[in-house]
């Protein structure tokens, strides 16, 4: 039996994106879906497009390049923004994964599966840029040592941070504050 590849692309459960340089060369139904836009908006556009602000764009690129240089694969959980439709502007949780075609230049092309997680974990509080990346490693299970050396800032600051999201939350420690996040 033969398979359509192309077929199996359009039709994938999870949303799928080929890019270069940072840019949708191509994406499939669910991510129009996802994103809330159609694939004409989508095909040719900067993933600046999908994030809440060109901070966070531009400090995910910086992150996951040396971890696309040294493995070849990135993922994470981050918060993304709906393009078009009834819920325009609204932000909400995804799981990213991508490939690298070319380890020693990781955003010339690559393969990305996008996977929305609103529906287990809603954005409910108003946060930072800054807040949402420590939440999402908070969410990990990462020490505010491990965070500072992903994000590059010190621990003291993401002490700080994460004193702010309890505050938000309302949760007298870190584990409530992680089960907090999780459940929205």
């Amino acid at each position: 039996m033969d398979i359509d590849y192309q077929l199996a692309f359009a039709m994938a459960p999870v949303g799928l994106v080929l890019s270069r340089n940072r840019a949708i060369i191509d994406c499939n139904e669910h991510l129009c879906e996802m994103f809330g836009a159609s694939r004409e908006q989508l095909v040719g556009q900067s993933f600046r497009l999908l994030y809440p602000s060109t901070a966070e764009y531009e400090r995910t690129g910086a992150r996951m390049l040396p971890i696309l240089n040294a493995k070849g694969v990135y993922a994470d959980d981050r918060i993304m923004k709906r393009v078009d439709g009834r819920l325009k502007g609204e932000t909400f949780w995804c799981h990213v994964t991508g490939r690298a075609l070319n380890r020693q230049a990781p955003h010339e092309a690559g393969i990305w599966t996008f996977e929305d997680l609103s529906a287990r974990r809603p954005v409910t509080a108003e946060l930072t840029a800054r807040e949402r990346e420590v939440a999402a490693h908070l969410m990990d299970g990462l020490t505010s040592k491990q965070i500072g050396r992903v994000l590059g800032i010190s621990h003291r600051t993401v002490e700080i941070y994460r004193a702010r999201l309890m505050r938000k939350y309302q949760a007298s420690t870190t584990a409530e504050l992680v089960q907090r996040l999780l459940a929205g």
